[in-house]
């Protein structure tokens, strides 16, 4: 485990747990980001910020990361309300360059989603790819400090109504200032459990 990840996380736990009222908070990845103009994502070990508009999780790899993550306890956990969170903040702020945009989910069709095979080197996950609609809603915190935080919520098991997506996407603002620092960003990966009524 290393060091930030070490120090982030029971922050994070406790967070989460004091919003959205869980039982139980596992934080299980994190990721940093940091935007270099022309280079390719993943090169050198670098991140870059992902400016393709998509929800991390679907209605089926929400749940198949229980099962990856926790094998022992999946079945258990399933039979309540389990969510996928991220934790989104500046690494330094106020973030001017590349910020994240997200989309009001009342504003997105089911049919908008499209499940994108995410293929990796010991397993296959799935996310949802966003399909282009001018009533989407689209908003963004202008000038976020690295002391405030997103919640972006990836999955939710409730199918009551609420809000169970939400699609994002890193965006070039035109009004950055030619000078402003390159974005650094951290985000951290969350299942959020609720236990059965």
């Amino acid at each position: 485990m290393t060091r930030c990840r070490r120090s982030i996380t029971p922050r994070a736990e406790h967070i989460l747990r004091r919003l959205t009222g869980a039982s139980r908070v596992f934080v299980f990845d994190h990721t940093t980001r940091r935007r270099i103009p022309g280079a390719e994502d993943r090169r050198d070990g670098v991140r870059q910020p992902v400016s393709r508009v998509h929800v991390d999780h679907t209605a089926k790899s929400g749940p198949q990361r229980v099962g990856d993550l926790m094998p022992d306890e999946a079945q258990n956990l399933l039979r309540g309300r389990v969510q996928v969170i991220n934790l989104w903040r500046p690494i330094r702020g106020p973030l001017l360059d590349a910020p994240l945009a997200v989309c009001d989910a009342q504003s997105v069709d089911p049919q908008d989603l499209i499940p994108s095979d995410l293929n990796y080197r010991e397993r296959i996950g799935e996310t949802y790819s966003v399909t282009y609609r001018p009533t989407h809603r689209w908003y963004y915190f202008s000038k976020l400090r690295a002391d405030e935080v997103l919640l972006l919520k990836c999955y939710d098991s409730a199918t009551d109504g609420r809000a169970r997506f939400a699609p994002h996407s890193a965006f070039i603002d035109p009004t950055t200032p030619a000078d402003a620092p390159p974005r650094e960003s951290i985000e951290l990966r969350t299942l959020v459990f609720h236990p059965a009524h």
